[in-house]
């Protein structure tokens, strides 16, 4: 799997290392524990904005987005009282942080003061991603964005006589597009369920034809199936399944210590129906390995009874291990 270049502490962004002499400029900041998430979570102040960046080793798009939060954050001036701060968090080294902000994919970014949530962006569109900064963080006051080959921030144009579109649920209210209208359809690549809501997605249009779309879907679920060397594809997260099978299953994986990617398949309900058809199997949870279908829970006990050595290829050491997010260009984007 290609590796994205892990962000040291205090990665200085390209505008820092080019001019010693000019002012001080912003860095992206590497979390690797709960406990230093939490230390510079408080001491931050509560006016400012805090971009969250989740990422992981085997996501391809992470490297690009690495490279642009970098250059991004070197925009911004080190003030003695922060106006905007960057951290960047393994998705997969440090799951509770993902878990509680409901991270199913990667690069994802959130945006948050005071300890509250402004906006989110899942996948890698960059200009997004640096308009909603600018957004809430205001304009940058130190660099030239163009110079550092940002791209520039995306406007939206909405048109006069469209009727407002409706707000979403929070934790998919930007969604990666910052809006929820898209000549009337809605995008639910980062749909996730909350407690009001129904078992499954709605059954919003995705805004294109259904026989078209079923080759794009299996493609879709070939490469989501082999995101990971280990997938999980699961009711809920590892930290809170909605089943009794999932949570046994991520049980068996959690006490061998195997490195896995997982995949909420409430959070989107064309993978959830696509992959029982694209597999066969009917139900889950559904473990798959190099791409390839192993089964669900009582298979899974069965070859971890029967062989050693199941899946000791996969054994993360002594790290605790809770599962990754699927990369976006697989579990974001739609069908």
């Amino acid at each position: 799997m290609n590796s994205a270049p892990p962000l040291d502490k205090q990665t200085p962004g390209p505008a820092s290392q080019a001019s010693a002499d000019s002012r001080p400029t912003c860095t992206v900041t590497e979390i690797t524990t709960e406990a230093d998430f939490a230390h510079h979570s408080s001491s931050f102040p509560s006016s400012a904005l805090q971009v969250l960046y989740f990422h992981a080793p085997w996501a391809e798009p992470c490297r690009q987005m690495s490279t642009v939060l970098r250059a991004l954050a070197s925009t911004y001036a080190a003030e003695p009282t922060p106006r905007i701060g960057f951290l960047s968090i393994d998705a997969e080294e440090v799951p509770e942080i993902s878990e509680q902000y409901e991270v199913t994919q990667v690069p994802y970014i959130v945006l948050q003061r005071d300890g509250k949530t402004v906006d989110t962006i899942s996948g890698s569109d960059v200009s997004r991603v640096r308009a909603a900064v600018e957004r809430h963080a205001g304009k940058s006051n130190s660099g030239d964005p163009a110079k550092l080959g940002l791209p520039p921030a995306q406007t939206v144009t909405k048109k006069a006589d469209s009727a407002p579109s409706e707000p979403l649920a929070p934790h998919s209210q930007t969604n990666g597009n910052g809006s929820a209208a898209s000549g009337g359809a809605k995008n639910l690549s980062a749909y996730a369920p909350s407690s009001g809501d129904p078992a499954t997605a709605p059954e919003y249009s995705s805004g294109q034809n259904n026989d078209q779309s079923k080759e794009d879907l299996q493609q879709r679920l070939k490469e989501l199936t082999s995101a990971a060397p280990v997938m999980l594809f699961l009711k809920g997260t590892p930290s809170a399944p909605q089943c009794g099978f999932s949570r046994q299953t991520v049980s068996l994986l959690r006490e061998r210590n195997i490195r896995y990617g997982f995949f909420n398949i409430l959070a989107d309900d064309e993978v959830r129906q696509g992959l029982k058809e694209y597999a066969d199997w009917p139900t889950f949870p559904q473990l798959w390995v190099g791409g390839e279908l192993v089964g669900g829970l009582d298979i899974v006990k069965e070859e971890f009874e029967n062989d050693d050595d199941f899946l000791a290829d996969y054994k993360a050491g002594e790290r605790r291990n809770a599962g990754g997010p699927a990369a976006p260009h697989k579990q974001a984007t739609p069908a």
